[in-house]
């Protein structure tokens, strides 16, 4: 079951594999052909068509009928929105009517292909008139993908409806009818491989919204290694984080607080990360929406204790990177929301017996994590749900690289999205970026050149 923004993610993926709209489209279009030549035995058939690509996949239909049925609009031809979908208009045989003037009595079957998922509530005139005409018809209706109306106020209940390629979130008998499951070859890559598609799950900010709304972020690392929190910072605010505050030991408070004035700074209370420092960092951390720990801390004994005792008081959706993962190797169970973002040596000393994708599996469900497993190709788990991540360059192996990742994913975190989503959405704008830079910088490419093409990656992939 799927919800209408996986829909369209899929169709965007589908697109990046090679398979187009309009190919989708016409199988859809077969699809729908099928079951309603299944119900016509020769009866008298009106196709009636929206302006959007549930429109298309009407019209698609109604050319493999030529002119044994007949074509209904709600809007005029040239509303017809998609490019997609006024190709297959153009391929009718017969010249189409507008609803408005169709006798619905003269039909003993209608396709309803007017409109498809994620409509919102209420609907305007001209298609409450439609849905309210359709549940006075007394012969058969067959929907595209969802009866128009679907999760509104103002729907029927069709006797069957051809849902592509997975049931849609809601979908009942009570509320579809009949449901027919067609396969319309949207390809397994599609879903398996993060995709330009995903970037649709990114949180856009509302127009009104203000300072803090739209993401808060704390950073805790630094200590014997000073640029790693400094990078992960800076790659959280790239990635649209409203603040970002680092809370780092007093070695490296100065250096990072001198690199920028965007910081808002904490120092701790020693040169490393200590036991003695978990109730400040808890306190800091009630004021931000999101955690990220491990950046540039080091192995030292005391710091390792303390990173584990704050990750198991910490109640914020946390990413643990670098040497934190080294710190909660030793925890059986993982509180909290937390993404883990080892690489395979890491992974191996975590899981004890292993880096493949069962080891991955485990660790997820017995550790109670969601794992970026870090490699050629990314893999994201969280419990028994995995993805692909294939974007970046063997570049990407330069020093800084996993902590421009750690700021782009725990950035999305303090965002809204959640810890999956985060994890695959970030390697997919991480990978992105450092491609980026490998265009421009070949094998010569730094961390902070991944850091500045992130907006590059956001101005081509959002829809703003």
């Amino acid at each position: 079951m799927i919800s209408p923004l996986e829909s369209k993610i899929l169709d965007i993926n589908s697109e990046a594999c090679g398979v187009y709209v309009d190919i989708l489209m016409d199988n859809a279009g077969a699809a729908l052909f099928d079951e309603v030549s299944k119900r016509s035995g020769g009866k008298k058939i009106l196709i009636v068509c929206g302006k959007g690509n549930n429109g298309g996949d009407g019209f698609a239909c109604a050319k493999r009928f030529g002119k044994d049925a007949d074509v209904a609009l709600l809007f005029p031809p040239e509303e017809i929105r998609t490019e997609e979908a006024a190709y297959f208009f153009n391929l009718l045989d017969a010249e189409p009517v507008m609803f408005s003037d169709v006798d619905l009595k003269k039909y003993d079957v209608i396709a309803d292909c007017v409109l498809g998922i994620g409509v919102r509530s209420p609907l305007d005139d001209v298609h409450t008139d439609y849905v309210n005409r359709l549940k006075k018809f007394k012969g058969c209706i067959v929907s595209a993908d969802v009866p128009t109306g679907f999760g509104t106020e103002c729907s029927f209940v069709p006797d069957v409806t051809v849902t592509f390629h997975d049931v849609k979130e809601g979908m009942t008998k009570d509320n579809c009818g009949e449901i027919v499951i067609a396969d319309i070859g949207i390809p397994a890559d599609a879903s398996r491989l993060v995709g330009p598609g995903d970037m649709l799950r990114y949180p856009i900010p509302k127009r009104g919204s203000h300072k803090g709304q739209n993401g808060r972020l704390l950073i805790v690392g630094g200590g014997p290694y000073i640029g790693a929190p400094a990078m992960a910072g800076m790659a959280a605010f790239r990635v649209g984080v409203d603040l970002v505050h680092i809370a780092t030991p007093k070695r490296s408070f100065v250096p990072i607080a001198s690199m920028t004035p965007i910081f808002i700074m904490h120092q701790t209370s020693d040169d490393e990360l200590t036991e003695n420092d978990v109730s400040d960092l808890l306190e800091l951390s009630k004021n931000v929406d999101a955690v990220l720990i491990g950046p540039g801390l080091g192995t030292a004994d005391r710091t390792m204790r303390a990173v584990r005792m704050f990750v198991e008081k910490c109640d914020k959706p946390t990413v643990v990177d670098a040497d934190g993962i080294t710190a909660i190797s030793s925890m059986p169970v993982i509180p909290g929301n937390v993404i883990i973002t080892p690489h395979r040596r890491e992974l191996a000393a975590f899981s004890g017996d292993g880096d493949d994708i069962a080891s991955v599996q485990r660790i997820s469900a017995e550790r109670n994590v969601t794992v970026l497993l870090k490699g050629e190709e990314d893999v994201i788990v969280h419990s028994d749900r995995i993805r692909y991540n294939e974007t970046g360059t063997p570049a990407m192996t330069v020093g800084g690289t996993g902590d421009v990742l750690a700021g782009i994913v725990s950035g999305l975190m303090s965002k809204g999205m959640n810890a999956f989503d985060s994890a695959c959405v970030g390697a997919y704008i991480c990978g992105l970026a450092g491609e980026y830079a490998f265009s421009e910088y070949s094998y010569g490419l730094v961390a902070t050149d991944v850091i500045d093409e992130i907006a590059n990656v956001l101005i081509d992939h959002l829809d703003v």
